[in-house]
């Protein structure tokens, strides 16, 4: 049986498996991150441009993927990079548990990044080695299909396994009711010693609200009395070591002299132009204008905790005019467990009729529950190795070392790089690969945040398990479909005939969110809609992404400069997504989903300006 054979057998055997295995790191990388942080309480503006540096090791992966492409073979760095993977995973959810866990993670997650992207080197290389131009442009959808599929597994499925441990390893949940009612008494508190706890009795510990069902009155306060309120409850929660500072520790009290020029001349006159014009409302105005009533409810513990609890608040449904101020996320533990921590809401000082919502407070342990999910990623990758290093097929052009058949490797590695520059249009080319995706590149980074943020912050207020539904097996199943018909439709009539609708696909269903951020919807079944529409769109638009790369990765040394295209890719993803978090919280959501509105302007005009071959991907 020669090697040709062997390959056309084995097609469906190893390819499914394979590109699963490529897509898994690259969304822990890139997406699960994001949600982990989040729930462990990273600001927006770190998430996003920490997790946004992740990409450096694709974006320079062509620096390497002549010595994948000179070195041993593909097949073989495919097994290594699967049980380096495995390691690196194995090793995050040892560092979750520690104080330090931010720096740690991240280092390991950069390992994770580095190994990923050179196991992407060497499957799309083994790729194009065993398949013909027909067969890899047909293959697209195949092997984006299962590239989803991982995402649906990482994004989706992991995450709602994380989201049901932090559910059954944390205290129950605590239900508390605010009601608006026109004859209310107007009293409005000022210490929170002035309130006693309920007498906890006896049984597990929980959490305990005092009052559990709060009664405000319709009637306005003054702003300068909720004013004073809130900054008082601030202070008290800061002072009593409630509110959790995890991350990268940043000093607010550092003089001018040590600010750099950067963020004294640039930065700060930026942000504060931005907030001005474009940010959120602030949530108490200044001065003497009647401001809805304010109320508070003492959140403690029952007993001591023999470990920290880390506890998530906010409206879960109920009038959407009742809003959190202070408490969106606070820690208990043995030092300040029976301490009152201040939980305020404000009512709408528009509405005048009854009305009531429910806050609920739930706690997990967050850290426990994340680390079984990574050790499970872990064990999965130690499976691929073993699978693939019995199932992947050795065509006879996946050769020994092709530095031994070099006498100048060093040439041949510069060489690589200027053939690439070299190919008709390049810069319209790099132009392409820059910014189709400049709106995605933002958005992806957001999306998954807007929808775990609280309803007070502009956020849809999902659980960890909701958004694994919702963004991770919902939209990637969407996602999925819409990168099979991308594929099989390019095969069909080619990319070039497809493109005006890709480019349409990828860029306006984009605005679900601006809906989505104006209307704040509570149902779950209007939120599915709407990330579907955007991901199908998605994966459909994206498909020409990649059948270009391929058209332009065609002649010598294909393996290598695919990994340049693919390098540029996520260039154009790593640039933007490091400040969409920053962005995002200086001007709010809504802004910002129309600010990535306009960011699809480019992605049309770079589409205009490229001229693939009419029959690249179609049948012959």
């Amino acid at each position: 049986m020669n090697a040709r054979q062997t390959t056309q057998r084995n097609a469906w055997a190893w390819i499914p498996s394979l590109y699963f295995a490529e897509g898994i790191p690259y969304v822990v990388v890139m997406a699960m991150s994001v949600v982990l942080y989040k729930r462990m309480g990273i600001s927006n503006t770190d998430i996003a441009l920490y997790t946004s540096w992740l990409y450096l090791p694709w974006v320079i992966k062509p620096l390497w993927s002549p010595i994948v492409e000179m070195l041993g073979t593909k097949r073989h760095w495919i097994i290594l990079m699967q049980l380096l993977i495995g390691a690196a995973l194995g090793c995050v959810a040892l560092s979750l548990p520690g104080p330090a866990f931010f720096k740690i993670t991240l280092g390991f997650f950069w390992l994770l990044a580095f190994a990923s992207a050179t196991h992407d080197i060497a499957a799309d290389g083994f790729y194009m080695l065993a398949m013909d131009k027909h067969k890899q442009a047909w293959f697209v959808g195949v092997r984006s299909t299962f590239y989803r599929l991982a995402m649906i597994a990482g994004q989706g499925l992991l995450i709602m396994l994380a989201g049901a441990l932090e559910t059954r390893t944390g205290l129950p949940a605590l239900e508390m009711t605010i009601s608006a009612r026109p004859d209310a008494a107007t009293t409005a508190f000022s210490d929170p010693t002035a309130l006693s706890p309920d007498t906890a009795e006896p049984g597990p510990l929980r959490l305990v609200a005092t009052p559990q069902n709060l009664v405000l009155s319709t009637k306005p306060t003054k702003s300068e009395v909720a004013e004073d309120l809130l900054l008082h409850a601030r202070e008290w929660n800061r002072a009593n070591g409630f509110i959790e500072r995890p991350g990268p520790a940043v000093d607010h009290g550092v003089s001018e002299l040590n600010v750099s020029w950067w963020k004294r001349s640039i930065a700060q006159p930026l942000t504060e132009l931005l907030r001005k014009h474009f940010g959120p409302k602030t949530r108490i105005p200044d001065g003497t204008d009647a401001v809805g009533q304010l109320g508070a409810f003492m959140v403690t513990l029952s007993a001591p905790p023999e470990r920290e609890v880390v506890v998530n608040l906010g409206r879960t449904s109920g009038d959407k005019g009742m809003k959190l101020l202070e408490g969106e996320r606070f820690t208990l533990n043995a030092t300040n467990w029976n301490q009152r921590m201040m939980v305020v809401v404000q009512l709408d000082p528009k509405n005048k009729a009854p009305a009531e919502a429910l806050f609920v407070a739930r706690s997990g342990n967050i850290p426990l529950a994340w680390a079984i999910t990574f050790y499970t990623l872990g064990a999965m990758f130690l499976v691929f190795c073993l699978y693939h290093w019995v199932m992947l097929p050795k065509p006879s052009a996946d050769g020994r070392p092709a530095i031994r058949r070099q006498r100048n490797p060093l040439a041949e590695f510069f060489g690589t790089f200027g053939a690439f520059f070299q190919k008709p249009l390049i810069l319209r080319a790099l132009a392409f690969l820059l910014l189709y995706r400049l709106a995605e590149s933002q958005l992806v980074k957001i999306a998954s945040l807007f929808l775990l943020d609280a309803r007070e912050t502009g956020g849809l207020a999902l659980s960890t398990s909701a958004i694994g539904f919702v963004y991770g097996t919902v939209g990637v199943t969407a996602l999925t479909v819409g990168g099979l018909l991308g594929g099989f439709a390019a095969a069909r009539h080619g990319l070039r005939f497809w493109l005006p609708l890709m480019v349409c696909a990828i860029n306006l269903p984009n605005l679900v969110y601006v809906y989505l951020s104006l209307t704040t919807p509570e149902s779950l079944f209007i939120i599915n809609i709407c990330v579907a529409i955007e991901q199908f769109g998605y994966g459909f638009g994206f498909a020409a992404y990649m059948i270009y790369m391929l058209y332009l990765a065609q002649g010598a040394h294909q393996t290598a400069h695919y990994a340049i295209c693919t390098g540029f890719m996520a260039l154009g993803m790593m640039i933007p997504g490091m400040f969409s978090g920053w962005l995002q919280e200086t001007i709010g959501y809504q802004h910002f989903f129309i600010w990535v509105m306009f960011c699809t302007i480019p992605g049309f005009i770079v589409t205009a300006l490229i001229k693939p071959d009419p029959e690249f991907g179609r049948k012959a």
